[in-house]
């Protein structure tokens, strides 16, 4: 039981040094695919979402009408919304 003890308190010290906070923009809001076309243009915040419009985020890859409709409703419930067109 010991030895359980200590191999739970050390895996846990490995998940926290690990553990990437970049990685943790709109997870759980939006795919994987679509997340990462976001990180290659360098949107990691609501704040830089905003600069861009909705027909810009579209024809990123991993972009389609579901997509979308998550991303708004979470960014309507931040306060946030797309540039105007």
């Amino acid at each position: 039981m010991i030895n359980l003890v200590i191999m739970s308190k050390s895996l846990n010290s490995i998940y926290a040094v690990n553990y990437d906070l970049t990685e943790g923009f709109l997870q759980g809001v939006i795919a994987i695919p679509a997340r990462r076309a976001l990180e290659k243009e360098k949107i990691d915040s609501l704040e830089k979402l905003s600069d861009y419009s909705e027909k810009e985020i579209m024809q990123m890859h991993g972009f389609g009408k579901n997509t979308m409709m998550k991303l708004k409703n979470y960014m309507k419930e931040n306060q946030v919304c797309f540039k105007e067109a």
